[in-house]
């Protein structure tokens, strides 16, 4: 790929395909991640949850169901994203009715987001402090009030943080399955700045996924900072 051929003859602005093309294909991309991360994080939220209440500092311990819970979010997790589209071929073209397309690409994002989420969010319910979940106990709040009255209140912003490190995973995941028929950054970085040897619009992809990163970060800070009553 000739890059200093694309600088020497200033295209990165100029390149009609890339102005074209990019809008669409960030539409997509966000498209995919926000609705993959939005149904990981309903579903690995009372996961982490369940893990974390049946561990033996959380308020149920149940050392059999701890362990077989923990296993399953492990196998999900250690699972390559590449083999979880694979094997969700078939899933993901009764879901959408379609292997090609963005919506093809919510599928497999969805499902491999669902157990990172969940010990992420564990990780997060961990660090209430003990002393307020016994609090609330000792008053008598049942522990299902406590699971999502007490705890998840207190870990709030630990959560939102997760979320945020969920949702820039997925973007680079995103870039996986646009490669492969599902439109989005990954598409037009792959199938258009690669394969057609068009480096300025390989770089200025690049680019636009730094910038996108870095957004999302700063949106995800500040909501933290919002929700954390300690600063």
């Amino acid at each position: 790929m000739n890059w200093l051929a694309a600088i020497d003859t200033g295209t990165y602005f100029d390149n009609v395909i890339f102005w074209q093309r990019i809008g669409p294909a960030l539409w997509q991309t966000l498209g995919q991640v926000t609705f993959s991360c939005l149904i990981g994080v309903l579903l690995g939220l009372p996961i982490g949850l369940a893990v974390w209440a049946t561990s033996p500092v959380g308020l149920r311990p149940q050392r059999l169901i701890h362990r077989i819970i923990s296993l399953v979010v492990d196998l999900g997790r250690a699972i390559p994203f590449i083999v979880l589209m694979l094997l969700l071929i078939g899933f993901t073209r009764a879901v959408t009715g379609s292997i090609i397309g963005w919506q093809a690409g919510i599928p497999p994002l969805a499902v491999g987001c669902i157990p990172f989420y969940a010990r992420l969010a564990e990780n997060a319910f961990r660090g209430v402090a003990v002393g307020k979940v016994e609090a609330a106990l000792m008053a008598g709040a049942s522990r299902w009030r406590v699971a999502w009255g007490v705890a998840t209140r207190e870990a709030a912003p630990t959560l939102v943080a997760a979320g945020t490190v969920t949702y820039i995973t997925l973007i680079g995941y995103s870039m996986i399955t646009g490669t492969i028929g599902a439109g989005g950054l990954g598409d037009l970085i792959y199938n258009v700045g690669y394969t057609r040897n068009q480096g300025d619009i390989f770089v200025m992809v690049v680019v636009v996924v730094v910038v996108l990163v870095g957004l999302v970060q700063l949106l995800g800070d500040w909501v933290v900072r919002r929700l954390d009553h300690t600063r």
